[in-house]
């Protein structure tokens, strides 16, 4: 009972906050909600001990209050644990439609999705993660609301064991605290990076929260010197403001104690002190520099730390005038000038637009534009989103002009490259390199702040993998990516189609059973892999026939036409039979070779072995290969045999040759093989050692009679104990 008054008491808190701004209609959908939720939840809780309709309420409360969406998103989060996996008897879809209607499912479904994926989420697989891409680029309200709900579970992580603890911690550091920063909800980051800190490195924590507590008072009565002038001036010049001091977070002190190596005491920007203008729409630009004006005849400012976000705002939406001036006592301090609808939208990032928008979300429509470039590409897997957000999401923008001197914004780093795509993707996919400030650049250059730039493209161009290198934009990487594959696409129809066409002509059926049998036995789990690597010839389709078809006694003319393009066995001879593949004495302008590995002449006992890639190599039938040859490749394996023919060409051959070192064997050896014989010896290497040599020739023959003639007589030089046919 006492739970449920509690329960109560909370959800009138919220209920009372909307009533400020809603209508009587979404008050009357926030009750049904309610006690909708109220009857399906009851007092059920999580595993860790929470009540579940609480964590609801809270999460609802934080989307309203913190965050400032409309209502049917305070709704969703209030409904969001009604499909809970672990209850008795779940929310119905039928239910929730008929109830709150198609739109509020589907923002449900879509956090169901993210649900579903699990906590860790570095793991995730490439499918999981086009889950989550479907879910936030179907509707963006989907991440606000896990943002809120994320937030709700980092203020009662004390509940969650270690293990839990430890993924949520993870997963809020590299994905919910900087899709905070990415939307302009700064208080939430900062809260976020706080807890984590609070919970990673306890003592800093620690530390810094107590030495804030410490020098309060300091602060507070040097902020009370500070802006007694100020104040003064702006009610003279008849401006409606407010000032108040905004402590730096926990976690950005204790980052600029990490990165400059300085103590709590030396951070110079502990604190800023926020200038805040109640101004109609057409003064605000006016009233924030008339106020930097009256700061900066006051006190003394650093130029270089001028900070102008009235003129040109972030893409986040974020609309400030920051600068540093020497203060009392010669402190630095930084004032940020803004107006009422400014300091909302920096407090409660693109939602707050709504407010001042006439509910249009046009900046919320080109925030979600950009985000779904980063999550359209189903190629991209979690490591890489996550990266995105570590890398790119805090960097800052710059500003460059096309030719027109149209302003684009782009991310810090951003090249040549990058610009063609945000300009068209087309004009990306053909980019060659172009012009900037009147200067010839390549695609890889950096714009800089103000380049004035002109995009050059040749028809002949397109995408490239090296592109990826230094793409930064996800438009850019996502068009190369999407046109990188389109390619690959092409290709494994192609290789496909040309699967098929052996299948036909083998009189064999490619059916389901077939194409797993094939990746089953080539090792590959997408079929789109296979037939890529079919049309790039990295597969022997005759090895995929034999898996179906028991070895035949093809002839090599069958075999060589099943193996090499049409192109290029025009010029081949065959025995009557063909069953035999005729080699010439002339080797030129034919797509077989004598193989290197046995050397084979006129006369041997050869066999052809058709490769991949180099046609047809002529081996010997006792060749140091030939047993792994026509075992592993046997239909790979052809019948071949010399033409007989008067015209011969002479073969070479190797020779090792030992013995005893008589006085002018060498030269014996080489007179034979010259003068008697009528060879050609190409070379000649003769190593002696403690009265014996071993030698190694490579000599040209005309044929096996006339290699076995030679061996003969070089058998018979006096100190010659052995002479050998070689394989090499």
């Amino acid at each position: 009972m006492k739970l449920q008054q509690e329960i109560s008491t909370r959800y009138e808190q919220l209920k009372e906050f909307c009533q400020l701004t809603w209508d009587d209609a979404s008050i009357i959908k926030l009750d049904n909600a309610f006690e909708f939720a109220f009857q399906i939840l009851g007092e059920h809780r999580f595993s860790h001990g929470e009540v579940i309709l609480g964590h609801s309420l809270d999460v609802a409360s934080i989307i309203a209050m913190e965050i400032g969406l409309e209502p049917d998103s305070v709704i969703t989060g209030l409904l969001h644990n009604v499909r809970y996996e672990h209850l008795k008897d779940k929310a119905s879809h039928d239910e929730i439609n008929e109830h709150f209607g198609t739109h509020i499912f589907g923002i449900l479904e879509g956090m169901a999705k993210i649900n579903a994926l699990g906590t860790d989420t570095i793991d995730l697989h490439a499918e999981n993660y086009r889950k989550l891409m479907l879910a936030l680029a179907g509707d963006v309200r989907v991440i606000l609301i896990k943002i809120a709900d994320r937030l709700q579970v980092m203020r009662t992580l004390d509940l969650y064991e270690e293990d839990r603890r430890k993924k949520l911690l993870n997963e809020t550091i590299y994905l919910y605290a900087p899709l905070a920063h990415r939307l302009g909800l700064y208080n939430i980051n900062s809260e976020m990076l706080d807890l984590n800190l609070k919970y990673q490195k306890p003592k800093d924590y620690n530390y810094i929260e107590t030495r804030l507590k410490e020098t309060e008072n300091e602060r507070a009565n040097f902020v009370a010197e500070f802006v007694k002038p100020i104040e003064a001036k702006l009610k003279k010049r008849g401006l409606e403001f407010s000032m108040k001091a905004r402590t730096k977070s926990i976690s950005s002190i204790h980052t600029k104690m990490q990165k400059k190596k300085v103590s709590f005491d030396e951070v110079m920007d502990l604190f800023a002190i926020r200038v805040i203008l109640d101004s109609s729409p057409e003064d605000e630009k006016t009233d924030c520099w008339m106020v930097y004006s009256i700061v900066t005849e006051e006190y003394q400012t650093n130029p270089n730390r001028l900070r102008d976000w009235i003129t040109i705002p972030k893409s986040n939406g974020y609309e400030s005038l920051h600068t540093t001036v020497m203060g009392p006592h010669q402190k630095w301090v930084e004032i940020q000038i803004r107006t009422k609808r400014m300091d909302e939208i920096a407090e409660k990032g693109l939602a707050a637009h709504w407010k001042y928008k006439g509910g249009k979300s046009s900046g919320f429509d080109e925030w979600l534009t950009g985000i779904r470039d980063v999550l359209e590409n189903p190629e991209m897997n979690v490591v890489d989103f996550i990266d995105h957000f570590r890398s790119n999401v805090y960097s800052d923008e710059i500003f460059v002009f096309t030719p027109r001197g149209d302003l684009k914004k782009l991310p810090h780093g951003a090249t040549m490259l990058d610009f063609a795509y945000e300009i068209h993707s087309k004009l990306g996919d053909t980019c060659v390199g172009g012009l900037v400030n009147g200067k010839k650049v390549n695609l890889k250059y950096k714009l800089k702040n103000g380049d004035q730039i002109s995009i050059e493209t040749s028809n002949n161009q397109k995408p490239k993998m090296d592109w990826l290198d230094f793409a930064v934009t996800s438009k850019a990487r996502n068009r190369v990516k999407a046109s990188l594959n389109e390619e690959r696409n092409t290709q494994a129809a192609e290789g496909r189609e040309t699967l098929l066409r052996k299948f036909k002509n083998w009189k064999l059926e490619l059916n389901d059973d077939a194409i797993r049998q094939i990746l089953k036995h080539f090792n590959y789990k997408l079929a789109a892999d296979l037939y890529f690597d079919i049309a790039t010839g990295k597969i022997d389709l005759l090895e995929a026939k034999a898996l179906f078809v028991a070895k035949e006694e093809d002839t090599a003319k069958k075999t060589i036409e099943e193996l090499l393009p049409t192109k290029e066995i025009k010029d081949f001879s065959y025995d009557s039979s063909d069953d035999f593949l005729l080699i010439d004495n002339n080797l030129k302008n034919l797509n077989y070779t004598l193989a290197k590995c046995c050397n084979p002449v006129f006369g041997d006992r050869i066999f052809g072995f058709v490769t991949i890639k180099q046609g047809i190599k002529i081996h010997r039938e006792n060749c140091p290969n030939a047993k792994d040859m026509t075992e592993r490749y046997p239909y790979r394996v052809i019948k071949a045999k010399w033409r007989e023919t008067s015209n011969r060409k002479s073969f070479l051959t190797t020779l090792h040759i030992s013995g005893t070192d008589e006085i002018g064997i060498v030269s014996e050896i080489s007179h034979i093989i010259s003068k008697d014989i009528g060879s050609h010896m190409r070379s000649i290497n003769i190593e002696s050692d403690k009265g014996h040599f071993e030698g190694r020739m490579q000599i040209f023959v005309n044929d096996i009679e006339h290699l076995d003639f030679l061996i003969q007589r070089l058998q018979t030089v006096k100190g010659v104990t052995a002479v050998t046919r070689g394989d090499k």
